[in-house]
């Protein structure tokens, strides 16, 4: 494995998501992983992450020095980079700019005294990067002999497009490191020492827009690690499936099941390895889309599993009713859930397990020791969470997975493309997909116009290509004209972003036919709206769910 050590990097999930591209497995730990641990983990390689404080001010993250001497390939990215320099007699300060956005890095030649063992020319960090080679003029030197002084000849410069993100600036390198590429406002862009096999950049290798950020940690992960890329989906089935029945035994499983990817990924899962032991226990809090319900009882009949369904709209309804704030929503809902859940849970008087499709980045995000690290933008979107008073052993399967990752873990099920590549879905539904208060005339409102939208990106075939998209009813009116008549109704915002997990994302382009064709759908066919708006904000700056 690959050992990530964040140092609360917004974009950490990142590095770990790309090492996973390559079939290598990683793990992401705290800076507080002592040296013992790590010599546990047997890592092939040490990635030290980005972060938003300053390596020489006073209780910055740091990592054991003893780091440096096990002899294993170590990468630094960004603050990473900085602590590198920092404990090994570089130097670190303020820059007198804060550098933020697209660069263009040009790589240097290694000295011939560190050529690495291939006897490159340039850095193994950099090997096979072609795509971003430019081949420039420059004028002939007429001390070289040319017998057109004005020849223009091609001299080839290895350069790529890099994204940076920092505020403190390498001043310099320690001793025997060298400078293996520079930028404009960036003279150590990249440093190594070859020979001990340590890298920096100040530069972040794992977003989109490094454009050569993929081959580069790919480079280090499996040119100068030399990780096995043995890691996959049909691997991890299985042993998950063994370690299920070895930790379950006899005993029962409970599964809070929502009918979206990550819960009926781990359903499956627990159904294959232990059948009848399973409970999935689904309770329809009545915001959900449109035939969701029916759907999640339909599919999850075929299993052999028991599934209990329990409808709790109403009660939802009561406790939501005049509330507007989106964080007080998630917390009644939440608890709501746990009141249902726990009570349905109770009457299964053998269970000894909870299950829970905790994802990986959850596992990261709550782990980390300084949460003021990595600024929480808002509550996290998932519901409920173990009810203390049920005395309920924790089991999850998929907690060492990415979204993607479960994606693919589902193929691997047998569960249906419906399923395994629904959009991602809230937790506390449409609440927050209702700017406002809440009441059944709103979500039916809003289930229509959704399923009309999501209707519309399927029959283009458009649906795989994006990430999620959902409608929002807005709390704001306008007067429209339908028919002879003057109307005063709702504006409902149509939402659709592409993205690979999530924290990241673009607009969705779509073409303005279909977007006049699926507005003037819900306009005729849904009763309450009358005038509809698309969303063209990105994430950053905004999120990609309104509330």
């Amino acid at each position: 494995m690959i050992l990530i050590i964040d140092f609360g990097s917004q974009v950490t999930q990142l590095i770990a998501r790309r090492v996973r591209e390559f079939n290598v497995f990683c793990e992401v730990r705290n800076p507080n992983i002592t040296i013992d641990e790590i010599k546990l983990l047997k890592p092939y390689g040490i990635i030290l992450s980005g972060g938003p404080d300053s390596v020489y001010a006073k209780d910055a993250p740091s990592v054991d020095k003893k780091i440096f001497e096990f002899n294993i390939p170590i990468l630094g990215i960004c603050y990473g980079q900085q602590l590198i320099c920092h404990l090994l007699g570089g130097k670190v300060g303020a820059a007198s700019d804060r550098e933020f956005g697209k660069a263009i890095i040009e790589i240097k030649p290694i000295k011939k005294i560190e050529k690495n063992s291939n006897n490159h020319e340039f850095s193994l960090l950099f090997d096979d990067i072609l795509g971003s080679d430019l081949s420039i003029k420059n004028q002939a030197n007429p001390q070289i002999g040319n017998k057109n002084k004005n020849e223009d000849v091609d001299k080839l410069v290895k350069k790529s497009q890099v994204w940076m993100s920092h505020g403190d600036k390498v001043e310099a390198i320690p001793r025997d490191f060298e400078i293996i590429a520079t930028s404009k406002n960036a003279p150590y862009a990249a440093i190594s020492n070859e020979s001990k096999r340590i890298y920096g950049v100040q530069f972040h290798p794992e977003v989109e827009h490094s454009l050569d950020g993929r081959q580069m940690l790919k480079n280090f992960v499996v040119k100068i690690c030399n990780a096995p890329q043995n890691w996959t989906m049909g691997n991890f089935k299985n042993e998950e499936i063994a370690r299920i029945k070895k930790i379950v035994g006899n005993k029962h499983v409970i599964c809070g099941l929502s009918g979206g990817v990550d819960s009926s990924v781990v359903a499956a899962l627990l159904s294959e390895a232990i059948n009848k032991q399973l409970t999935c226990i689904f309770v329809d809090h009545g915001l959900l889309r449109y035939r969701e319900a029916q759907e999640v009882q339909e599919t999850f009949a075929k299993f052999d599993m028991n599934f209990i369904y329990v409808n709790a709209k109403e009660l939802f309804y009561a406790k939501l009713e005049g509330i507007i704030d989106p964080e007080q929503k998630r917390k009644i809902i939440g608890a709501t859930f746990i009141e249902v859940f726990d009570k349905e849970a109770s009457k299964i008087k053998d269970a000894e397990f909870l299950a829970q499709g905790t994802l990986y980045p959850d596992v990261i995000e709550s782990s980390h020791p300084n949460k003021g690290s990595s600024h929480t933008i808002k509550s996290h979107h998932n519901v409920g969470g173990l009810p203390e008073n049920m005395k309920l052993k924790l089991i999850e399967p998929v907690r060492m997975l990415f979204k993607d990752e479960v994606r693919k873990l589902g193929s691997e099920l047998g569960l249906s493309e419906n399923i395994i590549h629904r959009h991602p879905f809230p937790g506390p539904g449409l609440a927050i997909r209702i700017i406002g208060d809440i009441n059944p005339s709103k979500i039916a409102t809003l289930q229509k116009a959704d399923a009309i939208y999501i209707e519309e990106i399927k029959n283009a075939g458009l649906y795989r290509e994006i990430w999620q998209a959902f409608s929002v009813l807005l709390p704001v009116k306008t007067v429209g004209v339908m028919g002879d008549g003057r109307t005063y109704e709702n504006v409902l915002a149509l939402r659709a972003v592409t993205s690979v997990d999530g924290m990241t994302a673009d607009i969705y382009k779509f073409n303005p036919e279909f977007l006049c064709n699926v507005t003037t759908r819900i306009i005729n066919e849904v009763k309450g709206i009358n005038r509809v708006v698309y969303d063209y904000t990105s994430k950053p700056p905004g999120t990609i769910e309104w509330e």
